[in-house]
Formats: C-alpha cells, structure tokens, sequence
C-alpha cells in the first residue's frame, strides 16, 4: 500500500509514528503546505523499525510539499506517485478539495471529519440547514462507480465510537433505543488558563454550530448550543463530568447503518470553557469572513477565528505540560434476550503513556491511532467497500481486535 498523508500538525505527526512501526505499507509520503512541518514528521521516525523489519524503515517516509486548498495540485500529485488511498489529516475546510482530488487521482480516500456543515438561515436551532457530510454523501454514486471507497469519520470521534456503535448492533443488542457518543477528560495543562487540546478551528466549529440530535420519528433536527447538560460518570478515575450538546458526525453517520430511535452527541467542556467559547462568539471571534487588520507592513486580511488559533499553544506541543486522560466512547441503551440493558464503550487514553510511548499527547494520539487501524485494515483485505461509507457500514470486530493488538484496548462497562 502506498499512503498519501496531508497534514503534518499534531495528528498528522501522530498517525507517522504509530505508522512507523507498522509493515503494512511500502510508501507513506507526508504533505503539509509547510515543507518543514513535513520534514519534521519523518525525521521523527528516522530509524524507527516494525516488528519483523530487517532494515531501517525510512525510506518508506518522505515529505513533500502541497497546498490542500489545490485540488489539482493534490490529484497530480496522487498521479504521479501512484497512491492507493489518501489519508486527510487536515481541518475540515480541506474536506471537499482532498477527497475530490483522491477521486480524480483514482485513490481511496479517508478522513477524521466531515464536509461543513451551514445552519438553517431561518430557524437554526429547529431545523437542519446542510449538515456535516451533506456534500461528500451527494457524491456517493461516483464514488461507486469508480470502485473506490471514501471512508468519512474514521478518526476517534466520529471513528472508533462509530465502530462502538456497530459492535453494540451486532453483538450485545436485540433493539437500540438510544445511542450516546459520551467524550469526557480530566486533563489539565501547566502554565495555561486556556490552552484546548485539540484545534481550536474544528473546537469553535463544532461547539458553537448547533447540535443536531436523531429520532427515530423525527429524523434529523438541530437545539441550542450546549443544550440537555448532563453529568456522566467517566471510567479509569475521570469520573463525574457534565457534558451537552454539541454538532458532530456520529449522529449524522450511526442513522444510516444502525437501527436506533434517538442518537445524541454530548461533550465534556466544562463551564469555564462554554464561558470562554462564548465570549469568542459575543465579539465576534469566531468568524471565519475576513477582516482588515491593521499591521506594520500596512492593512492584512485575516480571518478572526485564524487569529484566535495563531494565539493560543498549539495543541500539539501541550503534551509534557499535560497531565490527566481523555476518554472516547459511546453509550448504549436497549434491550438483549427481553430485558433491559445499558452499556458504556470506551476508550482510555493517559497522556503519561502516549508522551512516553510516542512523543504525542493524549487526545492528538487517540485521533491518531484508528486512521491508521483503518489503513492496516484495509490493506490486507478484512475491510473494503465502494462508495462513501461510514465506519459502521464494515465489520467492526477486526478493527476492535487490531486496535488492541496496536497496544491500545478498549473497554466495555454495564451501566
């Protein structure tokens, strides 16, 4: 398998290193509009061996450089290096330039979030305008046709919680009443007041959209920002955490390939974080129109959500200032064999352990992983398909399996 990764922020660093030491690839080429953030990614597993290698493995890796935003750019250069799939560790503004060009360049195509979303211009909060995803599903047929497989949502979450939700379907339920992404942490970061651990861009994009929830007899409608708060008990020693509402795409994808009455999407943040998420809207910093600012080397166009990312820490180097877990899962609710029954799927990751193991920290690493279990999974056959496919539409006990055998395991907990 040859592998094309754009991106080289925290994930896309992330996905490098646990890739390195796998053997299920022959070429893994690292794109990032920065030349020298690509660079960085495979020098950072120079002399990286997987089991069973007999040489030195880096001249599976190189970078090179590419603009996200050029479709024609990314779909040449998927030409000219014969790629099997490309892997999209970007923010969702590439969503649809990437996965067109892996369309046009005759690759597979997977990704860690989904097309934009834009809110209903009406009533935002009642109805759906275009949801995550609305624009890569009109594509499906094409995809299809071609006999390629677009991957949408395979990152954590949506990604292994997705997975989760499949497993319960298959394995442990007979009927699905609800189905509950639960995202919880405890970490904490040394020396910062405000410092999230995970891009800001995508952070401020899914909490301040509004959430969509599903039901069964009322398909797909949208609530207020931060709505139903509820506390949910985290396992591991996270413990009680209050979570609400927030957009995100396991409850755009579980719909379409498990059989549920109401999935939901609730996140951990927190109130001083909700807090500071709302001032950012009050005055207006999180939009992504440009503004004219006034610099030393005369008037710049900037975007004020760029400018709100510019100044904090990148995530990606908060992992020795970091301390705590982050924990991704999905709870279910039904019925087995006709009695009641409500499970907790999870996954624990403690940042001591990926900064350890792996130089990333903890919520990045966890990104990071199942991409990476999707490619192993797809290059030796046990996961395949055509079309624009969720991770619940394949098998979800061979990506569990291989997850525990990358040294991650997950967990499950009767409620």
């Amino acid at each position: 398998m040859r592998v094309l990764l754009v991106g080289a922020g925290g994930v896309g660093t992330a996905i490098t290193r646990i890739a390195a030491r796998r053997s299920f690839f022959t070429r893994f080429t690292v794109a990032d509009y920065d030349l020298s953030r690509a660079e960085a990614a495979v020098s950072s597993v120079a002399g990286v061996t997987p089991p069973g290698g007999t040489t030195a493995p880096s001249p599976r890796f190189d970078a090179v450089r590419v603009d996200a935003s050029d479709e024609p750019a990314v779909t040449a250069l998927l030409a000219e290096g014969g790629y099997d799939v490309l892997l999209n560790a970007t923010d969702p503004r590439f969503v649809m330039p990437l996965f067109q060009a892996a369309l046009a360049g005759g690759a597979h195509y997977i990704d860690m979030a989904m097309s934009l979303s834009y809110p209903h211009p009406e009533r935002p909060y009642e109805l759906t305008g275009v949801k995550l995803g609305d624009a890569q599903f009109e594509r499906a047929a094409d995809w299809e046709k071609a006999g390629r497989l677009a991957l949408v949502g395979m990152g954590v979450e949506p990604g292994l919680s997705d997975v989760f939700a499949r497993y319960a379907a298959d394995e442990l339920f007979d009927e699905i009443e609800e189905v509950g992404i639960r995202d919880g942490a405890n970490l904490t970061v040394e020396g910062h007041d405000f410092a999230p651990s995970f891009n800001i861009w995508t952070t401020i994009e899914e909490c301040l959209n509004p959430p969509v929830v599903y039901e069964a007899d009322r398909g797909w409608f949208t609530t207020e920002p931060f709505s139903e708060p509820e506390v949910f008990d985290f396992p591991e020693g996270i413990g009680p955490v209050e979570c609400v509402n927030v957009e995100h795409e396991e409850v755009l994808l579980v719909p379409r390939w498990v059989d549920a009455r109401r999935v939901t999407f609730k996140y951990g943040l927190g109130a001083d974080f909700i807090d500071k998420l709302k001032t950012l809207h009050a005055l207006g910093l999180d939009r992504t129109e440009p503004v004219t600012v006034r610099t030393g080397e005369g008037p710049a166009r900037v975007a004020p959500r760029d400018l709100v990312a510019a100044a904090l820490p990148d995530p990606a180097t908060l992992g020795d200032r970091m301390t705590g877990k982050t924990c991704a899962g999905t709870w279910v609710k039904g019925v087995k064999d006709g009695r009641a029954r409500e499970v907790y799927l999870y996954h624990v990751v403690d940042n001591q352990w990926s900064m350890a193991e792996y130089g990333s920290q903890a919520v990045v690493w966890q990104t990071a992983v199942n991409p990476v279990v999707a490619l192993e999974l797809l290059a030796d056959g046990r996961w395949g398909g055509a079309g624009v496919l969720g991770p619940e539409a394949l098998p979800p006990r061979p990506f569990l399996d291989l997850l525990t055998a990358y040294g991650s395991p997950w967990g499950m907990r009767e409620q």
